[in-house]
């Protein structure tokens, strides 16, 4: 699991003047006692710090455990780098030693020639669990379990389940064991129960008389991750079985993998509504960052929505007499835009957070658009009265006031109206609501609001008639 705790790496900080000096001194013994003391997660968040020539002092003066906790926290990059400055054997036993979930992860992201490479020096016994994992896409299941998991025989008893646990865990589980399945011969599970409930069990007690059904829990390989989330908070679960269409049992996701891609998730549409590159939810760290990284994730959002917004400029053009003709209709147009995107955003946000949660869905969405429009009329109205007061107070004209205030009812409404529909499309036609929705409900409320302003300002106003 990747861990990102801000605070990680002010600990690296306070000793990173000591490790340059020991490397410095070519102090290896200290250097390798003081990187006892830290935690591999402290190591990774700070390893950017550390100069190329470094890192590779630092890394193989972890020890081997350690070592492999570094690595797995590491960005791909930093990866990479540590891959092609270890010989064969070093490489080798950082692979190996990987947990299957994060081995999987990394020979996804590597180019196929270096993971063809990587192939060769991979245990013969962990190659297919390697690509059974990569055959899930990203956001299922699949993709998220481990092959690290223990597995019974309902014949067994108490002492047999708990002698092969000690021997799994000797063979460098690299899991934290909270349930053990258990299967039949064709290895299609039958069900489950506790450690807890294994260690107090009598030590001639059967395990077919412990383990309790697992239908309720058990996740079928290609359930969507957002699912598998849910699925987790709902009944509380540290960990869960996966299995495929004919129950086999195939892997275990566990609760750590659930708070990594609910974090990742969180960060990609924050990203997307945001109108930037989420790339698959990687956090932007100001500590790693560079200016090309920051231009490249917000440059193609802003040249894209500067692209639809021409269509204002166009329409401001449009209605040139309009605007020339009763200029104080200018005053009005930043609060106009302004209240019916933020009216927008309001609700193109809350839809997307229940579409996440499962709270919105096609089932009960006639109920959703029933109450998001009762609500755009009432607020339509608040903030109509609100805009018309203004108007008035500032113009002293009755006429423009009711057009600012009619108009900005009907932008709330507008804006409202988009902020429900266009999650609801993109979730239809496949697209993450976030990446469309988010970005695109302002631009849309800006080019339309001016059309209503004007054709409302011309319906009120004589003198815009001709």
């Amino acid at each position: 699991m990747k861990s990102r705790c801000p605070k990680s790496l002010h600990v690296f900080a306070l000793f990173l003047p000591l490790i340059r000096q020991h490397i410095k001194e070519r102090n290896f013994l200290e250097l390798r006692s003081t990187l006892k003391n830290l935690h591999s997660i402290d190591i990774a968040e700070g390893w950017s710090r550390l100069e190329p020539s470094e890192k590779i002092i630092v890394f193989r003066l972890l020890g081997s455990k350690k070592a492999v906790e570094v690595f797995e926290n590491l960005k791909l990059n930093e990866q990479r780098f540590i891959l092609d400055n270890l010989n064969n054997e070093e490489v080798s036993q950082i692979i190996n030693e990987m947990a299957p979930d994060e081995r999987a992860d990394l020979f996804k992201e590597l180019p196929e020639k270096v993971s063809r490479k990587l192939f060769t020096i991979v245990k013969k016994e962990d190659i297919r669990n390697i690509r059974t994992l990569m055959e899930f896409p990203e956001g299922t299941a699949g993709s998220l379990m481990t092959t690290d998991f223990v597995e019974l025989k309902k014949e067994m008893n108490a002492r047999q389940a708990l002698l092969k646990i000690q021997e799994s865990l000797r063979a460098e589980f690299s899991e934290n064991v909270y349930s053990l399945y258990v299967t039949d011969d064709a290895h299609r599970l039958i069900g489950m129960l506790s450690l807890q409930q294994l260690l107090k069990a009598p030590p001639d007690m059967c395990i077919r008389d412990l383990m309790h059904k697992a239908d309720f829990i058990k996740i079928e390989a290609h359930t969507p991750s957002t699912e598998v989330a849910q699925w987790f908070k709902r009944y509380d679960l540290l960990d869960a079985p996966v299995v495929d269409k004919d129950n086999v049992l195939l892997g275990v996701i566990t609760v750590d993998d659930i708070v990594e891609n609910i974090e990742k998730e969180a960060t990609k549409n924050l990203y997307e509504i945001g109108k930037m590159s989420a790339e698959g939810g990687e956090l932007i760290s100001y500590t790693g960052a560079t200016v090309w990284d920051l231009v490249r994730r917000r440059a193609g959002w802003l040249v894209l929505l500067l692209i639809f917004d021409f269509l204002t400029g166009t329409v401001l053009k449009n209605f040139e007499h309009t605007l020339s003709t009763v200029v104080a209709l200018t005053f009005f147009i930043p609060m106009l835009l302004d209240t019916g995107g933020n009216a927008g955003a309001q609700t193109a946000i809350t839809v997307i957070r229940g579409l996440a949660t499962g709270d919105v869905s096609f089932s009960n969405v006639w109920r959703v658009v029933r109450l998001e429009l009762s609500s755009a009329i009432l607020m339509g109205l608040i903030v109509g009265t609100v805009a018309w007061a203004r108007a008035f107070l500032l113009q002293k004209d009755f006429i423009l006031a009711i057009v600012v205030g009619t108009t900005m009812f009907l932008i709330a409404l507008l804006a409202i109206c988009t902020g429900v529909s266009l999650p609801l499309l993109s979730k239809r036609v496949g697209i993450d609501p976030a990446a469309l929705a988010g970005p695109i409900t302002t631009s849309i409320v800006d080019v339309l609001g001016l059309i209503i302003y004007f054709k409302v300002a011309q319906a009120f106003i004589p003198a815009l008639r001709f």
